[in-house]
């Protein structure tokens, strides 16, 4: 199974973990995620993979967050809408591996699922 990375190329931590993951030998799959973004099914494999707590792989701090009327509280279901419909609302980078997922922040949270 491939390595995917959730990638946004303007993103320092992005980029810091895409070159650790090479570093390390291993070739991801680069997904930039704005330009071809997760649909719903993958993002809830995403937060499944991460724990089961939706709010994990979003970005709060986005201003977006907030004009959308979202909260920490909110259900699963929106934030998963949300996401699909404005994917800067996803943390990243993202790093998938099987079952297994890490954010990279900071980017060495990803060598423990490699």
């Amino acid at each position: 199974m491939s390595v995917i990375i959730w990638h946004n190329p303007r993103c320092s931590k992005s980029r810091q973990t895409l070159e650790l993951l090479r570093e390390n030998g291993v070739d991801p799959v680069v997904i930039d995620y704005q330009k071809t973004p997760p649909g719903a099914q993958d993002l809830r494999a995403a937060i499944d993979a991460l724990g089961g707590n939706p709010v994990d792989l979003v970005r709060t701090n986005e201003a977006a967050f907030k004009e959308q009327g979202l909260s920490k509280d909110s259900d699963a279901e929106t934030l998963i809408a949300a996401m699909v419909a404005t994917p800067k609302l996803i943390q990243r980078p993202l790093v998938l591996n099987g079952p297994k997922a890490a954010i990279g922040r900071p980017p060495e949270n990803v060598l423990a699922i490699l």
